[in-house]
């Protein structure tokens, strides 16, 4: 079957890499997202990645740290590197082939985030793997992944969480919520459903880039989601 989308960009939480024990990572669940990953290479999707850092730090309150926010931000940055940096190790190990790019100048163990070098890469069939978010404090992930997938011009962004979608309710709480199949921006927004942060979703919203939410825990499921199968929940204007 023939990709519905030829460009994505994938959006993973840093806490899906985590093991159930301390350990920041799962060596089986990196793998088995590389694996996912290659599915979708080898059909000739174009692949770019943003990887939270919530598995090595999350920004804590200031009153109780004494860490400022801006600063924590920018440890949360380094930690999206380190994510970035695994699953790029993961990834060339499966066969595919990478660039890891900074958002922030680390020149010895990544290029600098450069757009048009970007799609160059994307283009030569290479997954390209954006790190320390938008370099700015303030800004969470979720923005990072709808920025980059406007300025690289995906056709959607895929969100991998560990549910099948966007739910009435939380479905880990509330036994008898039910799943959308599709859903308008606008609805999200009356129902004060929690896709993406505000910021994020405003991003989506103002430049028509639809959003599908979906397990990426199930294999197989990333592959269906590019052939347009109905997996997970799509988000569109309509």
């Amino acid at each position: 079957m023939l990709p519905k989308y030829k460009r994505i960009l994938l959006k993973l939480s840093g806490e899906a890499l985590s093991s159930k024990t301390a350990d920041p990572f799962d060596p089986i669940i990196i793998e088995q997202y590389a694996n996912e990953i290659k599915t979708v290479t080898d059909v000739g999707v174009q692949v770019a990645l943003v990887i939270g850092g919530g598995n090595i730090y999350r920004g804590l309150n200031e009153s109780e740290t004494g860490i400022e926010r801006a600063h924590g931000d920018y440890m949360g940055m380094l930690a999206t590197m380190i994510n970035g940096m695994a699953l790029q190790a993961m990834l060339e190990k499966v066969g595919v082939f990478t660039r890891l790019q900074s958002a922030i100048k680390m020149e010895q163990i990544a290029e600098p985030y450069i757009r048009r070098k970007a799609m160059r890469h994307l283009e030569k069939g290479r997954v390209v793997i954006f790190g320390a978010g938008t370099g700015n404090p303030y800004f969470t992930t979720d923005t990072a992944g709808s920025l980059r997938a406007i300025e690289i011009k995906a056709e959607v962004i895929l969100k991998g969480t560990r549910v099948d979608g966007i739910y009435t309710a939380d479905p880990e709480k509330e036994p008898t919520a039910t799943r959308f199949e599709k859903i308008s921006f606008q609805e999200c927004l009356t129902r004060n459903l929690k896709v993406m942060d505000m910021t994020a979703f405003t991003l989506c919203m103002e430049n028509n880039l639809p959003i599908i939410v979906f397990d990426m825990n199930k294999p197989g499921n990333l592959l269906k989601v590019v052939e347009g199968m109905n997996v997970g929940t799509l988000v569109t204007q309509e």
